[in-house]
């Protein structure tokens, strides 16, 4: 049993981001300001879909949240 509407359901689903979120800008600038640079956001290519990836390093990063 679900206590929420299905149109009310579709509504917060949809405002819910998936990419540039709080937590992944804040993981950002700390990586630039480390001066970790030359990072791909989003690579669709790889597993998983990373959020931040060094390709040459072979390094990836998910942020959860």
């Amino acid at each position: 049993m679900d206590r929420i509407t299905s149109t009310r359901r579709s509504a917060t689903m949809r405002a819910i981001r998936s990419k540039h979120t709080k937590p992944e800008l804040t993981v950002r600038k700390a990586l630039r300001a480390a001066g970790l640079t030359g990072y791909r956001l989003h690579r669709r290519d790889l597993p998983g879909r990373p959020d931040i990836a060094f390709v040459g390093r072979k390094k990836a990063i998910f942020v959860h949240g």
